[in-house]
């Protein structure tokens, strides 16, 4: 009987660190952040992106062009840009350490972040959100912003 309440108590335990770490938005997403980047531009059709888009790796040298702010630390981050400086749009992707602030880290991004870096346009909307310990910062026209933000939310 000693045996058959140990094997329940295991099991019970079991699914019980099974539900808590499986619920909430806090899983992180798994990738490459050059494929994340590609799945949130999924929902754009190539004809209606941002002409000639790049990625750039984000460095503590360049991360204050892309946040506004170099005081964020991050695991690693890229930045996806027009070459054509006249286009107002940036997407940023940043994976913080686990355990990091990540509402701290969004809310810096937010007062830092200047849409119009580009000097001669701004960008539409500007949006930051988080899944897990991945940020996306999103500057761009309505329609692209709502379109990448989507994209983003569905990660799995």
């Amino acid at each position: 009987m000693k045996k058959f309440k140990n094997i329940l108590f295991t099991f019970i335990l079991l699914l019980l660190v099974i539900s808590l770490t499986g619920c909430g938005n806090n899983k992180n997403i798994s990738g490459t952040l050059e494929e994340i980047m590609d799945k949130v531009y999924a929902n754009i059709p190539e004809d209606q992106r941002p002409m000639m888009l790049m990625n750039t790796e984000l460095t503590k040298e360049n991360v204050e062009i892309y946040l506004g702010t170099a005081d964020i630390e991050f695991e690693e981050g890229i930045a996806s840009e027009s070459a054509t400086g006249s286009i107002a749009h940036s997407v940023v992707l940043l994976r913080v350490k686990d355990g990091a602030n990540v509402e701290l880290i969004k809310e810096k991004i937010e007062n830092s972040v200047n849409p119009r870096k580009w000097i001669c346009v701004e960008a539409e909307e500007v949006e930051v959100e988080s899944k897990g310990n991945l940020i996306i910062l999103i500057m761009s026209s309505e329609s692209n912003t709502e379109k990448i933000e989507n994209s983003f939310n569905n990660l799995k």
